[in-house]
């Protein structure tokens, strides 16, 4: 009896640490695994272990949005529990938002605040309130400030997990952050860029059109046959007038 009861604790423990959710798009600045890991640690989820500060590994993309644009957010709920999210946009780490107190219910994790009223850092609050599994990808949209520009700054998506035990770290909170640039001249479908700075979509270069399709550069051979061409119709002229 007692080792069944072990097995049981044993089981219980190892659901409560599996991921929750997994970032989709915008591209996650770590490198997530199947379930979304490593993501309890706030405020992007940068490590599950409380005594090591960061294992996670970068991804290095950015993406790059228009100012004043709907921001379309996608993610998959991987475990179960009753909750919502949020989603919240900062320059730094350093400056996104605590997470909200929590009121206990019948676990640590009962309820918690939603604004109800967004205002920055926070862009939307009780985004897919929940008493049931979530099936399938989730989307949620969320409006950026018109104006707004800035360079890597980080945005944040948490989940919030009712009737849940306490993570250590990241209590009754679940978290993931994008590293995006919010331009006034972004283009159309917005690229992802590498760590290089490089976007996804350049052109070729090297003597080419800025699109790829034509050389502007002429071949040695096709221009030596048009001059002797040229050379040999002029001499029949001539020969022409001297008779």
């Amino acid at each position: 009896m007692k080792r069944s009861l072990a097995l049981i604790f044993i089981l219980g423990s190892a659901t409560s640490a599996l991921a929750h959710f997994k970032l989709n798009t915008p591209t996650s600045m770590t490198v997530q695994s199947t379930n979304g890991s490593p993501q309890k640690s706030a405020p992007c989820g940068l490590s599950d272990s409380p005594t090591v500060a960061d294992q996670s590994t970068k991804t290095n993309a950015v993406t790059t949005v228009q100012t004043g644009s709907m921001l379309t957010i996608t993610f998959d709920e991987t475990i179960f529990h009753p909750g919502h999210y949020r989603v919240a946009l900062a320059q730094t780490m350093a400056q996104l938002p605590a997470d909200p107190p929590v009121t206990a219910g019948g676990t640590a994790c009962g309820s918690t605040t939603i604004m109800q009223t967004p205002a920055l850092p926070v862009l939307g609050d009780g985004l897919l309130v929940h008493n049931t599994a979530l099936t399938g990808t989730q989307t949620v949209n969320v409006q950026l400030p018109a104006g707004m520009t800035c360079t890597n700054c980080v945005l944040q998506v948490t989940q919030f997990m009712s009737n849940h035990a306490l993570n250590n770290p990241g209590g009754c909170f679940y978290h993931h952050c994008a590293t995006v640039t919010i331009a006034d001249n972004a283009p159309d479908g917005p690229p992802v860029i590498g760590g290089d700075g490089v976007p996804s979509d350049a052109g070729p270069g090297n003597g080419t059109d800025p699109g790829g399709c034509c050389s502007t550069q002429r071949d040695p051979v096709t221009s030596l046959v048009g001059t002797g061409l040229i050379a040999l119709l002029l001499l029949r002229k001539r020969r022409a007038r001297s008779r």
